[in-house]
């Protein structure tokens, strides 16, 4: 019943499943249409990353920076750096979820700096998330979209994260080092070979989304793997995120299918620059997994459109759903002003935003 509460109160599942029922009306969606290896792919991410939630390996790594920072720059900079290496491989949801309320409790019980520590927290997930296929849900869709191989992905995410960094670990240093005391390192119980082979699947996951081996095997192992360690699990997984994707396959495959609307949405990706460039614009009013989706079945830009989609998850509250998890999460856990945390947030989210879209922009001119 919860897993059900869930999935209809997702406010971007309510509004795909709209249209597409909307959609329905004019035309009928094509079986071909649907792009299965995103659906298998996406699925074992989605287990995969609850698997290594429950097995707590982002919390201990958590807590033993916390025991090795000395003040409130080098604590807000080791968080920082953690959600980047946390998005890449755990996505930035679940990210998010985990180290914003792990350091509110720490910044809470020493009276440290709650909103720009949280907000630097959030926006590392989103730019370790984009580095890698499976880091964000829309990265997997073009992978699998355009047979893009693996050295060609990661040539095109490596200068985004490099640049990202940079700038993160820059506005980090604007923080003061305060002194605080040294924190004792919780004691978490961690299933070290449960987590082992966790990894193993993992790396065989890696492959199936390169189409090295087919994407059901990793598929089937990760399922068998979360009902081999607790089938509960498999109330975690984020069916909400599933059903949008399919919903979208069939919204688009319909929509395909109207001369009018498909002149209209051509016009808008005719090019490199105009796919980067609306894919930023639309991520920003419908969020970037939908938007990529939608842009990517008109146009044949990919690095473009992985730029574009990327870059789009800052911004707005909706760029990313792990931005509206960011604010969520703050206002559970946190003490301080939740007026004063959405302005700062804002302040920095568009910066952040209009420095990368510059950044990509050359990228795009230049060819770089």
């Amino acid at each position: 019943m919860t897993v059900l509460k869930n999935i209809f109160k997702d406010r971007i599942f309510q509004i795909s499943l709209v249209i597409t029922i909307i959609s329905l009306f004019f035309a009928r969606p094509r079986i071909s249409d649907i792009n299965f290896h995103t659906l298998y792919s996406v699925t074992a991410m989605l287990c995969l990353i609850q698997i290594y939630a429950y097995l707590h390996v982002l919390d201990i790594l958590a807590y033993k920076l916390t025991s090795l920072a000395d003040n409130t720059r080098k604590l807000t900079l080791l968080f920082t750096l953690l959600s980047v290496l946390s998005g890449m491989f755990l996505g930035n949801d679940i990210t998010v979820l985990t180290l914003i309320p792990l350091y509110l409790n720490v910044a809470k019980k020493y009276q440290l700096p709650q909103i720009y520590p949280t907000t630097l927290i959030g926006m590392g997930a989103n730019i370790g998330a984009a580095f890698t296929p499976w880091g964000n849900p829309h990265n997997i869709f073009i992978v699998s979209n355009y047979n893009v191989p693996a050295n060609v992905f990661f040539a095109w995410s490596t200068p985004y994260l490099i640049v990202s960094l940079v700038i993160l670990i820059a506005t980090c240093f604007f923080l003061p080092k305060d002194h605080i005391p040294v924190n004792q390192t919780e004691n978490i119980h961690v299933n070290w070979r449960m987590t082992i082979l966790t990894t193993a699947v993992f790396i065989f996951f890696f492959f199936g989304v390169f189409s090295i081996v087919p994407i059901y095997y990793p598929m089937i192992a990760a399922l068998l793997l979360a009902l081999l360690i607790n089938p509960r699990i498999y109330l975690k997984i984020d069916y909400a995120l599933l059903l949008t994707f399919t919903l979208f396959f069939i919204f688009i495959s319909d929509i395909q299918q109207i001369p009018l609307i498909v002149g209209l949405i051509h016009m808008t990706v005719y090019s490199e620059g105009s796919t980067y460039l609306t894919s930023i614009i639309s991520s920003q009013f419908i969020s970037n997994v939908p938007s990529t989706i939608l842009v990517g079945k008109f146009t044949n830009f990919a690095k473009a459109l992985l730029l574009g989609s990327n870059i789009g998850g800052f911004g707005s509250v909706v760029g990313s759903m792990a931005n509206m998890l960011v604010l969520k999460t703050f206002n559970q856990h946190s003490s301080a002003s939740k007026r004063k945390f959405f302005k700062h947030w804002t302040i920095l989210q568009f910066s952040g935003l209009i420095i990368l879209t510059i950044v990509g922009w050359l990228r795009i001119y230049f060819n770089i």
